[in-house]
């Protein structure tokens, strides 16, 4: 991982680190600041650079763990949570499929969200809309605390959701302004370690809390961590996206991009297989509290301690990823060999729901969502630093359209996991399957990288 300035200036990454890779959707075009504009940032004195040069690895370091408190905001809300649900059906009166609506909602916001921020960060920059962004998600996490019926729950979930896909989908970006190739895939697998703790530790906090309280405390101790994160935030995340860098142009600008990028093939490619591998994972997190307490009986603290085993997993193999199968092996391959796992994973859990081996009891299931979750940690990161080589100058824009896939595919598989009722687990493996089947075919089918591309091979950057 790069250590110099990197922390603090889009500079620091290479821009044609990858000149083997072919034409992208913004190499095509005049990309070159305005001078008047690259004339208002001044160059580094030699003072500022050896200051840099001196607190690199401290402010690289720092800026790494704040950007995994912003990934992490999506597993602490909606895995904190987990353990409630069962509870919250009966405590609002409502059927489990409506209380499933309240991750639908949550997952649709932040996928929405993702869509109408990342676009202002290319323009205004990082750090102000993050921080508005943050400011609305603890006011909205608030709220959720005191939400009188099942449909304003829903509500406030989804304005939770709007708001917290400014953290999602800016920490995205500042990474691509820092970081490219082959250290991005690192970088994102180090995010994985930062933002893999918190489904480790939240469905554990959350069935805590639930010893002391109702579901609505889940709620408030959310609203402490984000009102904790944004003052970290303001006080120490600086901006990373030059002035010089910044897009002037309005709505039609924004919607070029997007079009641009949507017509490049890869990154389309990439963009619905980490989508569809994205909805595998969320039809284990929006199904997996009644699987496992309702069919099988376990308590909301066991669930926690399954749950958090399964993201420790998770977590590994994204630290395999980083540290031994990035730079030895092309990232389209392992890419490849992590979806295939998932698919395998996914069978064996749709054979033993429907019977085939007979009666098999909690352990077996788990294994298998066990092995499912860790072949996440490959795909996952690799899906998004693949798609993100493909543009630089609109890394908001492409971070934006990678989140809004991911998150509303999420959110139509999610109550689809609940269609035939709370005894039984086949919905919850035929959507896994279905969705890793149809990212393994995106992926195949529009992501085979052109001989020679050094975009795809982990030494190649």
């Amino acid at each position: 991982m790069p250590e110099g300035g990197a922390s603090i200036s889009s500079s620091a990454a290479n821009p044609a680190a990858d000149p083997a890779a072919g034409p992208t959707p913004e190499s095509t075009q005049n990309r070159a600041p305005d001078p008047a504009r690259r004339a208002a940032v001044p160059d580094l004195t030699a003072a500022e650079a050896a200051l840099r040069a001196t607190t690199g690895r401290r402010t690289s370091l720092l800026v790494t763990l704040v950007l995994g408190g912003l990934t992490a905001t999506p597993p602490l809300a909606m895995d904190m949570y987990l353990p409630a649900l069962p509870e919250v059906t009966q405590s609002l009166h409502a059927p489990a499929a409506t209380v499933q609506l309240t991750l639908t909602a949550c997952l649709a916001g932040m996928a929405l969200g993702q869509l109408v921020v990342g676009p202002m960060s290319d323009r205004w920059g990082r750090r102000r809309p993050l921080l508005i962004g943050l400011a609305v998600y603890v006011v909205a996490t608030a709220l959720c605390a005191f939400a009188p019926t099942v449909e304003l729950l829903v509500a406030f979930r989804l304005a939770q959701g709007l708001a917290g896909a400014a953290g999602i989908v800016i920490a995205r970006a500042v990474a691509r302004d820092l970081y490219d190739g082959v250290a991005m895939a690192r970088f994102f697998s180090t995010l994985m370690l930062i933002s893999g703790v918190a489904p480790i530790v939240a469905p554990l906090i959350g069935g805590q809390i639930l010893r002391v309280t109702d579901w609505r405390g889940v709620f408030v101790v959310l609203t402490v961590v984000g009102a904790l994160l944004t003052a970290v935030v303001w006080a120490k995340l600086p901006e990373t996206l030059a002035p010089a860098d910044r897009h002037d142009g309005g709505v039609g600008e924004t919607l070029g991009s997007m079009r641009r990028l949507l017509t490049d093939r890869a990154f389309t490619g990439y963009m619905l297989t980490g989508g569809f591998a994205f909805a595998s994972l969320f039809a284990y997190v929006a199904a997996s509290p009644f699987v496992v307490q309702e069919i099988y009986g376990a308590s909301p603290q066991t669930f926690s301690l399954l749950f958090g085993l399964n993201s420790i997993g998770l977590v590994i193999m994204g630290q395999v990823n980083g540290k031994i199968l990035v730079g030895r092996a092309r990232l389209d391959k392992v890419l490849g060999l992590g979806l295939v796992v998932v698919v395998v994973a996914a069978v064996a859990l749709l054979l033993m729901s429907l019977g085939t081996f007979g009666e098999v009891g909690l352990v077996p299931v788990a294994a298998a969502l066990f092995v499912l979750m860790s072949a996440m940690g490959i795909a996952l990161p690799n899906t998004q630093t693949l798609a993100l080589m493909r543009t630089k100058h609109a890394a908001g824009s492409a971070s934006a359209l990678l989140g809004t896939t991911s998150f509303l595919i999420g959110a139509i598989a999610s109550p689809l996991v609940g269609v035939a009722g709370e005894d039984t687990a086949v919905p919850m493996a035929v959507v896994q399957l279905v969705a890793a089947l149809v990212a393994l075919a995106c992926f195949l089918g529009m992501c085979r990288p052109r001989s020679g591309w050094a975009g795809a091979k982990g030494g190649g950057i």
